[in-house]
């Protein structure tokens, strides 16, 4: 395999002239690292994918400049292993920076930062928060400091993007104590997506004026965020990734009391009850099918009344949650769309802005249908009150540019 993959890309050695002064993205979860090599003009990338970490199944699965797809198996590769032939594959390229993405910075940090040893501290402290993460993270650091030790290196946190909301949005209402010496307040997440798509929204929408948006980013995790002059104002997660909107696996907003009921019924302990609410409920406990939902859509079409139910349920908490977030915004100015549901699934867009039925909204379905498969566009009809938009979501593109911004390269 080594020696096929050295001549692939000695032939494509013509191509690295099109990737100039590129950055490094890495986001390192917790089984898998998502990686891209971006060139400044944020266009031209090499991507690719680790993933199945510490399984027999690892691997590799990469996508060079001309978009030819190379596979390469690592059987049992950790974390580390894997970085290391990742950077293998890319050393050629030359990059001058390289960007993390780290899920949680607590409240300590509202942007992106250059990496010393307090910032890495920072990230493995605040495991606390984000346990399944932010150790993945500082091994992705890690291992990029022992390899090119000169290379800068930059953090750019999911929750910094909402370090603008207000303490009315994100305070909990318990005792004082727990927010000034235990940091216990709604942080949010998925910064970047909600912050790339809201800010691309404010590029191409003829409405003048300062814009408000509900942006809803949708995949296997879900959250919404009310964006106004570009900042982060409410959002939908809080603490950790698990309040809010139902999700692939997650429960979002449960009675806060589950937890003592199902230990004094069930005997569940704490831990039995969070695997629960995170890796067995959302689309996957409703329908009991699976997380996916094009599995449960099909399976919906097919008459399994459980399946049917998720959708219901996952596009009504949608909808619910836009309309509440509206009140966070000043002006109003439309919803966008992103993520792997939100940028390709016609009938749950649909679905989500019906619950929403006294908003003045109107959908134009032909536009609507043809916003699929990475299309931008807006999709609402000349007599609506509000915008809709789909914008696919570019977070590796937005950590690139926050991580030269971070470095003064730009």
């Amino acid at each position: 395999m080594s020696a096929s993959l050295t001549n692939t890309f000695d032939d494509k050695n013509s191509e690295t002239s099109t990737l100039t002064n590129p950055t490094l993205v890495l986001n390192c979860g917790s089984s898998s690292i998502k990686y891209a090599l971006i060139s400044d003009d944020n266009a031209t990338r090499i991507t690719g994918l680790a993933e199945n970490l510490g399984l027999d199944t690892a691997r590799i699965k990469h996508t060079t400049l001309n978009g030819e797809k190379l596979e390469i198996s690592i059987p049992g590769g950790n974390h580390k292993f894997a970085l290391q032939k990742i950077l293998e594959l890319l050393e050629q390229y030359h990059f001058i920076a390289v960007g993390h993405r780290v899920v949680h910075g607590g409240r300590e940090y509202s942007e992106a930062v250059r990496v010393d040893e307090h910032v890495l501290s920072e990230v493995k402290r605040l495991k606390v928060l984000a346990p399944l993460h932010n150790p993945a993270h500082a091994l992705g650091i890690e291992a990029v400091q022992a390899i090119y030790p000169d290379i800068p290196q930059v953090v750019v946190f999911d929750t910094a993007f909402h370090q603008t909301m207000p303490p009315v949005a994100f305070r909990y209402p318990l005792p004082k104590i727990l927010y000034e010496e235990h940091k216990i307040r709604r942080y949010g997440f998925h910064g970047t997506s909600h912050a790339y798509v809201s800010e691309r929204a404010s590029s191409i929408t003829e409405a003048s004026g300062t814009h408000g948006w509900l942006t809803a980013h949708l995949g296997n995790g879900c959250s919404a965020t009310a964006v106004y002059d570009g900042k982060s104002l409410d959002t939908s997660m809080g603490l950790t990734p698990l309040e809010g909107l139902m999700m692939g696996t997650r429960s979002g907003d449960v009675d806060p009391s589950l937890h003592i009921h199902l230990k004094r019924q069930l005997g569940m302990s704490l831990e039995d009850i969070d695997t629960m609410l995170n890796k067995e409920s959302g689309l996957l406990g409703i329908s009991g099918l699976s997380n996916d939902l094009r599995t449960v859509e099909q399976a919906a079409k097919e008459g399994h009344k459980d399946a049917q139910l998720a959708i219901e349920m996952f596009c009504y908490r949608v909808g619910k949650y836009l309309a509440s977030l509206s009140c966070a915004l000043p002006e109003f100015t439309g919803i966008v769309f992103t993520g792997g549901i939100g940028e390709n699934s016609v009938s749950t867009r649909t679905r989500i802005l019906e619950v929403m039925r006294h908003f003045g909204i109107k959908v134009d379905a032909d536009k609507n249908a043809n916003l699929v498969g990475g299309n931008e566009g807006s999709f609402h009809s000349s007599d609506s009150s509000f915008e809709l938009w789909v914008i696919p979501t570019d977070e590796e593109g937005r950590i690139a540019q926050e991580t030269r911004e971070a470095l003064d390269l730009i």
